[in-house]
C-alpha cells in the first residue's frame, strides 16, 4: 500500500504554495497513489480546480480540507477561577529567565507586587542564582549579568518565600503561561503541590483594549499612560503590570463586573478576544458532504466574523460544526507540537491531545530552522526526533492515530526557489532558508521516519494515513445541480408581458415572423427553466427606466425577441422591417425589405404607411436567437446589463429587495500573480542579492510563480442569487472582498465561474453611457429614445468633421468627429473606420464588433480587406457571422453553432479544440473559402452582434447631442468621463489648447505613461470644443461646483477638480463653503470655513480663482489714515 498525503498546499495558499493543481494530481498519480488531500492555509478556493482535474468515474479521490488558524477560546480568561472578588488579594509578578524552556532554562529574577482592593500594598523582589552562566543575549536584554546573581539565593530557597508572599492570592502576569510555566515546573521539581488561580493581563487586554494590534507590555503601558522604566527587569515589569491590572479592575467595574467568574463570562462573549488571540495551525478534513458544508460554514465565519490578518476559527465554532470533519494537529505551528516543544504540563498536553482526532508528525527537515534559533532548547537533530517520538507516544497513550505528513508546498526539491522568491517579495528575512517541503514518495517517507523503528515508521506513514483515507468518502466540492431562484408564475408573466408588448407594436394579429419567432423563443426559454432570468432582468430594467435611467444590454441577450418584448433590451433581433405605430401595418417580405437582410432596419429608406399615411418605423437588426441560447437550449444564457454607474447601487439594493436579505451575494473573484508581477518578484530577488540573471532565466522562474493566489475581489457587477430554501454553504463559503473587514459587501469565496452552473449570476454593471444620456436628457429636455439611428449629420461624424463645423487641421489631423464617443473615439477604432469606410448603421455595427474582438481585426480582417480577399460585409466581424454564414453554406445548424462557440472563445486559435480538423474538412467540403477558415483560426475572442448594436445605439445617441447641443455635451462629458483636464489649456483658448495638444503628441511612444494618454484624450476634447466656438469659464467662487461642469450662457464653467492635484474631498468642501450664498471677507475666513489645507489655496491662488479676496481679515490701520 502507498502513503496518502494528508497535508498539501497549492497555489491558493496565500503567496505560500506553488503547486499547480493539475500538475500536483498528475504527479501523485505517477507515484501510484490513489488520493491526495488539499489543505491550503485558511481557504478552500482550490477545490473547484481539483474537482475538475479528476473525472467523476476515475478511481482517484481528492480529500478536501483546510489548514485552519485555530484559536483556543475554550480556555477561560481566568484559569481555575473560584469566583474571587476583584477586591481580593492579587500578586502581580514577572520573571526573568535564562531562556524560554521550563526544562532547560532557569529563573534569574522575580519581581512581584501585591494588589488588594484595587491598591498596591506590598512588593517582593529578588535575584535568583541560576547556577549556570547567563547567556549573552539575556544579559543584553535584561542587563542582568553573572556577577549580579552570584551571591543570590537559589530557586530552592526563593520559591517557598515567594509562595509564602503569594499565599491566598490570585496570580497575575503579562503572558502568564510563560511565567506560571516556570513557577509550576519548579514547584513540581521541589515536590510542592499547589493549585493557582491565574489571570493573564495579555488576555484581559485583548478584551478590554481591542483597538490595539499588539499586546506587548510596553504597548499596553503606553496606551494606558503607565510608566515603564527598565523594561525586561522583573521588578519594573511587575510594577508596570500591577498598575495596568489596577486600571483593568477599574474598567471591569465600569462594566459591572466584580468577580473573576464575571471576567470569564465577558471573555466567552468577546469576539474581539478571539480576533486578537494567538492562533495555531490545525488540519480539517471533510469526511462526507455534511462535513464539506460544515467546513464551508467554518471558512465563512473565519472570514466574516473572526478575520484579523488571517481567517481565524475559534474552537467553540469548530465544536458546533464538528460533524463530518476530522481534526489533525498539523505542523510545528500547531498547538500540540508547541506544547511538547515548550514542555507544557502533562495536564495541558492531555487536554490538547484529546481535542484532536489524529496527531501529526513531519520530516525533521521541516523543523530544522529551530536549530538556527535561540528561542527554543532544540539544539540537535536528535532533539527534533525526540519531539516526534513524544507525539507518537502520546498517540499510543491516548489511543490517537499518529500520521506522518510532508506539509507539501512545492513538487520537487528544486522548486523551493519559487517559494523562496515569493516569500522574499513578502519581506520574510529567512526566505533563503527554505525547508524541504516537497512531495515525497512512500519510500522517502519510510526512510525519513526509520528512527521510529521499522514497524512504527510503516504505521505512521502507510497504515494510519490509509486509515484516515478510508474514513473519508469521495465527494464533490461543488453541487452538480442547477438551483435557479423561483419567482411565482414567471412563465406566465413572461409570456403575458411579451405578447402584450408585441401586440402594442404590431397589432392584434401579429405578423407570422413575430409570432413564430416569439413562440419559438418562449418555448425554449420556458422549457429550459430560464423564464425566471427574464423576469428578474425585466424587473431591474423597468425599475431603472421608471427612475429615469436607460439600460444598455450587453452580450447576446439582444439576440432574443422575448428580451426585446419584455423590455430588457432595446435591440430588436428580427430581420429588418417596417411597421406603423398608428394602424399596425407591417412589411417584412417585400422585395424592397429583403434587400436589407443581414443588415439593420435603420439602413432602409424612410417610407410612409400605404394604409394610413403615417411615417413608418424602421426596426430589426437580423440577429439569430440561437446565438443566445443555442439550437436546443443547451447554451447557458447570460443576461448582462449596463446600468448607469450612478444608479448601480440602487439596482444592487433592489435585487436584495426582490429576493430577500441573505439571498444575494456579490460574485467573488480571485487575484493571482500575473506574469508581469511575477517577473518583478524574480528580478527584485536577484537585484537585492547583487546577482545578474539572463532574461530567459528570469522568465523561466517567473512562470513558476505565475498563478499563485494573491488576493480576492469582486466582479464589478455580478450578483449571485441563492434560492429560498437553500443554504449558501451548500454551494460555497462566503467572505468580504480582499478580506476588507470594514465593508458590508459579502462575496462568494469561490471564484464565481466555479458555481455559475449552480446559481444564477446577474451581471448588473455600472457604465458611463447611461449616466451621460440621463444628464443630457435632463439638461436638454429631449428624450434619447426619440433620436433616429440614421440621422445624416450624426452618421457623417464617422466619415469626417464637417457636421461639427471644423476641419481635421483644427484637430491636429484628426479626420473624424468621433472624439469623446464611447467605442469609436479611440485611435484604434478611428483608424478602422478610415480603412473600412462604413456606409450605414449595419456597417458601423460590424466595426463595433471588430473593435471589441481580440485578433479579429489586427493580423486578421485588416489584412484580408487590404489584400482584397473580402470586404467589410463578408468578413467575420461578430460571432453571429460565423454561424449564419456556415448555415448558409449548407452546414448542419448544430455544427455551425459549435464551430462559432469554439472560435469565439479562442479555443481554435489556442489549439484547444479537438474537433477542429474534422470541422475544417466539413467546411471545405461545403465550399467555405480557405481565407475564412484562416480567419477563424486567429480569433481569440469575439463580440456578439447584439452587443455591438447596443453599443452603437448608445454611441449614436451621444453623438446626436454632440452635434446639436455642443456645450451641454462637453459639460456632461467632462463631468462623467474627463478626469484629467488641462486647466491652462481650457482657459487659455484655442491657441494654448492646440499647443498643449501638439506637445503631448510629441512625447515618444516609449516614454509615454498612462497619465500622458489620459491627458491626451482630455486635450483632444478640450481643443475640439474650443475649435467649435464653445468656451470654458474659469473657476469662480460661488459659481464653480466640486466636480460638475455646468453651462452658463452657452459656456462651460470649470469645477474645482479641474485643477490638477486638487482632490475630491477638498473640492466638495469648497463647494459646500461657497455655493450656498456665503460671503467671505478674506481667504483666511474661507479657509477656516472650508477646512481645506493651505496647499489647496495655493493652487486656487495660482489659477486666479481667489480673485481680489484679501488674504486676511485683519484691518490695515495705515490704509484708513
Amino acid at each position: 500500500m502507498d502513503f496518502t498525503h494528508l497535508h498539501v498546499h497549492t497555489e491558493y495558499s496565500l503567496l505560500d504554495g506553488s503547486n499547480k493543481i493539475k500538475e500536483l494530481i498528475a504527479r501523485v498519480k505517477e507515484l501510484g497513489m490513489d488520493s491526495v488531500a488539499i489543505t491550503d492555509h485558511g481557504v478552500v478556493q482550490a477545490f473547484p480546480d481539483a474537482n475538475h482535474a479528476v473525472s467523476p468515474d476515475e478511481d482517484f479521490k481528492i480529500i478536501y480540507g483546510c489548514e485552519a488558524y485555530l484559536v483556543d477560546d475554550l480556555q477561560d480568561l481566568v484559569v481555575n477561577s473560584r469566583n474571587q472578588s476583584l477586591e481580593d488579594a492579587y500578586v502581580v509578578f514577572d520573571l526573568e529567565t535564562t531562556g524560554f524552556s521550563t526544562v532547560a532554562n532557569k529563573i534569574i529574577e522575580i519581581g512581584a507586587v501585591k494588589v488588594v482592593n484595587g491598591k498596591i500594598t506590598d512588593k517582593f523582589s529578588t535575584f535568583v542564582n541560576p547556577e549556570v552562566p547567563i547567556p549573552y543575549r539575556i544579559e543584553e536584554l535584561t542587563s542582568i549579568n553573572d556577577n549580579m546573581v552570584l551571591d543570590a539565593p537559589t530557586i530552592e530557597e526563593i520559591l517557598p518565600k515567594f509562595l509564602e508572599f503569594s499565599e491566598g492570592c490570585v496570580m497575575v502576569a503579562h503572558n502568564a503561561s510563560f511565567d506560571m510555566g516556570f513557577i509550576e515546573a519548579n514547584c513540581k521539581r521541589q515536590g510542592i503541590e499547589k493549585e493557582f488561580t491565574i489571570v493573564d493581563t495579555v488576555a484581559l487586554a485583548r478584551v478590554l483594549m481591542p483597538q490595539l494590534n499588539r499586546f506587548k507590555l510596553d504597548t499596553v503601558a503606553k496606551a494606558l499612560k503607565v510608566s515603564l522604566e527598565n523594561h525586561h527587569r522583573a521588578v519594573d515589569d511587575a510594577g508596570c503590570t500591577a498598575e495596568i491590572f489596577v486600571k483593568f479592575i477599574e474598567m471591569l467595574q465600569q462594566r459591572d463586573i466584580t468577580t473573576l467568574d464575571g471576567v470569564n463570562e465577558l471573555g466567552r462573549t468577546s469576539v474581539d478576544k478571539i480576533r486578537k488571540s494567538p492562533s495555531h495551525h490545525a488540519i480539517l478534513l471533510a469526511t462526507n458532504d455534511l462535513g464539506r458544508i460544515n467546513l464551508y460554514r467554518l471558512v465563512s465565519c473565519s472570514h466574516l466574523k473572526y478575520y484579523n490578518r488571517r481567517p481565524l476559527i475559534p474552537k467553540s465554532e469548530f465544536v458546533r460544526h464538528r460533524e463530518g470533519l476530522l481534526l489533525g494537529s498539523a505542523c510545528e505551528a500547531g498547538e500540540l507540537y508547541q506544547a511538547v516543544l515548550n514542555h507544557r504540563s502533562d495536564q495541558e498536553i492531555a487536554r490538547l491531545v484529546n481535542f484532536y482526532d489524529y496527531l501529526e508528525i513531519q520530516p525533521i527537515g521541516n523543523n530544522a530552522f529551530m536549530l538556527r534559533s535561540d528561542k527554543t532548547d532544540v539544539e540537535t537533530i536528535e532533539d527534533l526526533q525526540e519531539i516526534n517520538r513524544k507525539i507518537v507516544k502520546l498517540g499510543e497513550q491516548f489511543n490517537k492515530m499518529v500520521v506522518a505528513t510532508c506539509d507539501v508546498h512545492f513538487l520537487d526539491p528544486e522548486d523551493e526557489v519559487y517559494r523562496r522568491i515569493i516569500m522574499a517579495g513578502k519581506g520574510f528575512p529567512d526566505a533563503d532558508n527554505q525547508a524541504p517541503l516537497y512531495l515525497r514518495t512512500t519510500e522517502e517517507m519510510l526512510e525519513e521516519f526509520k528512527y521510529l523503528g521499522r514497524e512504527k515508521a510503516y504505521e505512521v506513514v502507510v497504515t494510519n494515513t490509509r486509515k484516515i483515507n478510508s474514513m473519508i468518502e469521495k465527494i464533490a466540492p461543488v453541487r452538480p445541480d442547477k438551483c435557479p431562484p423561483v419567482i411565482a408564475d414567471s412563465d406566465k408573466t413572461l409570456r403575458q408581458i411579451c405578447y402584450e408588448k408585441a401586440h402594442s407594436i404590431y397589432g392584434e394579429n401579429l405578423p407570422s415572423q413575430v409570432e413564430e419567432r416569439l413562440e419559438h423563443e418562449l418555448k425554449s426559454i420556458i422549457g429550459n427553466g430560464y423564464a425566471v432570468m427574464y423576469i428578474i432582468a425585466q424587473k431591474l430594467v423597468w425599475k431603472s427606466n421608471d427612475d429615469g435611467y436607460l439600460v444598455g444590454s450587453r452580450g447576446s441577450v439582444g439576440s432574443s425577441l422575448a428580451a426585446t418584448m419584455a423590455g430588457i433590451t432595446e435591440v430588436n433581433p428580427l430581420p429588418p422591417h417596417y411597421y406603423c405605430a398608428e394602424c399596425h401595418y407591417s412589411e417584412f417580405d417585400s422585395d424592397e425589405v429583403k434587400k436589407y437582410r443581414g443588415m439593420s432596419g435603420c439602413d432602409m429608406p424612410d417610407k410612409v404607411c400605404p394604409v394610413c399615411g403615417a411615417q413608418l418605423k424602421k426596426e430589426g437588426h437580423d440577429i439569430p436567437f440561437e446565438t443566445f441560447l443555442g439550437f436546443n437550449g443547451d447554451k447557458e444564457p447570460d443576461i448582462d446589463l449596463n446600468f448607469s454607474g450612478d444608479y448601480q447601487p440602487v439596482v444592487h439594493a433592489y435585487t436584495e429587495e426582490i429576493f430577500g436579505k441573505g439571498h444575494t451575494f456579490r460574485a467573488g473573484t480571485i487575484g493571482t500573480l500575473a506574469e508581469k508581477t511575477a517577473y518583478g518578484y524574480v528580478l527584485k530577488y536577484f537585484e537585492e542579492r547583487g546577482q545578474t540573471k539572463r532574461s530567459c532565466e528570469i522568465e523561466r522562474l517567473s512562470q513558476g510563480c505565475v498563478g499563485v493566489r494573491r488576493t480576492t475581489g469582486q466582479h464589478p457587477g455580478g450578483i449571485i442569487v441563492l434560492p429560498h430554501g437553500e443554504e449558501i454553504y451548500s454551494f460555497t463559503p462566503v467572505q468580504h472582498p480582499a478580506n476588507d473587514t470594514h465593508t458590508s459587501i459579502i462575496t462568494t469565496h469561490f471564484d464565481y465561474h466555479s458555481i455559475d452552473h449552480n446559481l444564477l449570476k446577474l451581471d448588473i454593471l455600472g457604465h458611463d453611457d447611461p449616466t451621460m444620456i440621463k444628464r443630457l436628457e435632463e439638461l436638454t429636455g429631449f428624450s434619447a429614445k426619440q433620436i433616429p439611428l440614421n440621422e445624416e449629420k450624426v452618421l457623417s461624424l464617422f466619415k469626417n468633421t464637417s457636421a461639427l463645423g471644423i476641419t481635421p487641421d483644427d484637430l491636429t489631423d484628426c479626420e473624424l468627429g468621433c472624439l469623446g464617443v464611447p467605442e469609436f473615439g479611440t485611435d484604434f477604432a478611428m483608424q478602422m473606420l478610415k480603412e473600412t469606410k462604413p456606409k450605414c448603421f449595419s456597417d458601423l455595427a460590424r466595426i463595433a464588433g471588430l473593435s471589441h474582438g481580440t485578433d479579429v481585426w489586427l493580423n486578421n480582417t485588416q489584412e484580408l480587406i487590404k489584400s482584397g480577399k473580402c470586404d467589410l460585409q463578408s468578413a467575420i466581424c461578430t460571432r453571429d457571422d460565423i454561424m449564419t454564414y456556415l448555415i448558409g453554406m449548407g452546414l448542419e445548424s448544430g455544427t455551425a453553432f459549435k464551430i462559432m462557440e469554439n472560435v469565439r472563445k479562442g479555443k481554435v486559435a489556442g489549439h484547444k479544440c479537438d474537433k477542429w480538423d474534422d470541422w475544417k474538412a466539413v467546411m471545405l467540403e461545403h465550399g467555405v473559402p480557405e481565407w475564412y477558415i484562416w480567419s477563424c483560426e486567429r480569433i481569440q475572442y469575439m463580440f456578439p452582434k447584439a452587443h455591438a448594436v447596443a453599443y452603437l445605439m448608445a454611441a449614436i445617441r451621444l453623438m446626436w447631442f454632440k452635434v446639436y447641443h455642443p456645450a451641454i455635451f462637453y459639460a456632461v462629458y467632462f463631468t462623467v468621463r474627463g478626469a484629467d483636464i488641462d486647466y491652462e489649456a481650457a482657459v487659455g483658448g484655442v491657441r494654448v489648447a492646440k499647443q498643449h495638444l501638439r506637445d503631448n503628441e510629441k512625447i515618444p511612444k516609449d516614454e509615454r505613461t498612462a497619465k500622458d494618454d489620459d491627458a491626451l484624450v482630455s486635450l483632444q476634447l478640450e481643443n475640439e470644443m474650443l475649435q467649435r466656438g464653445c468656451e470654458f469659464l474659469p473657476i469662480e467662487l460661488g459659481r464653480s461646483y466640486a466636480s460638475k461642469y455646468v453651462v452658463e450662457d452657452g459656456k462651460v464653467r470649470l469645477p474645482f477638480t479641474a485643477i490638477r492635484g486638487l482632490g475630491d474631498a477638498a473640492a466638495a468642501a469648497l463647494e459646500q463653503a461657497t455655493m450656498h450664498g456665503q460671503e467671505y471677507i478674506s481667504v483666511e475666513e474661507l479657509q477656516q470655513a472650508s477646512g481645506v489645507a493651505q496647499s489647496v489655496f495655493d493652487k486656487l491662488r495660482a489659477v486666479g480663482a481667489l480673485g481680489s479676496l484679501p488674504e486676511t481679515s485683519q484691518v490695515d490701520l495705515f490704509s484708513m489714515i
